[in-house]
């Protein structure tokens, strides 16, 4: 079974989730979404193909966060972060997790270089799902953002 451990050198990206019902969102993330639970109970991590998930309940501030609130979204269509993943076959990926569960926003759409569409967990978060479709296509970035923003890496 694997272990979120600390790195060897550099970092290990996670994505905390705030539940209103945990033992629920381990299902989503593990049955529907197929990742593998590696701890429950509160906190719970699932691995999710190379990264982590890690779901708990939300809470007042403490010493550490001395005026934060976790909480799940209280209005799931105003959104400031999501989950964003990446998938080599997206229509597979649709069919399966929809036929586990998952209530996807639109079906799949194309877009310039990728097909991408939408879903939200049990406590609203939302959630990107995407295959890239042009590997060759021009990646540089549009022309409204700053020049550090997008474009092959340096």
């Amino acid at each position: 079974m694997a272990e979120l451990r600390p790195p060897a050198e550099g970092i290990v990206l996670t994505h905390f989730i705030v539940s209103d019902d945990v033992e629920r969102s381990r299902r989503f993330y593990a049955d529907v979404l197929g990742g593998t639970v590696v701890r429950s109970g509160e906190p719970t991590n699932v691995m999710l193909a190379n990264s982590w998930i890690v779901i708990n309940r939300g809470g007042g501030p403490t010493d550490d966060k001395p005026e934060v609130i976790l909480e799940t979204p209280p209005d799931p269509d105003r959104v400031s972060s999501f989950l964003n993943i990446r998938v080599k076959d997206i229509a597979a990926v649709y069919a399966e997790w929809s036929a586990r569960g998952a209530q996807f926003l639109t079906p799949p759409k194309q877009h310039a270089y990728e097909i991408w569409c939408y879903i939200r967990d049990p406590d609203g978060h939302l959630i990107e799902v995407g295959q890239t479709t042009d590997l060759e296509g021009d990646w540089t970035p549009p022309q409204w953002l700053p020049s550090t923003a997008g474009g092959e890496p340096e």
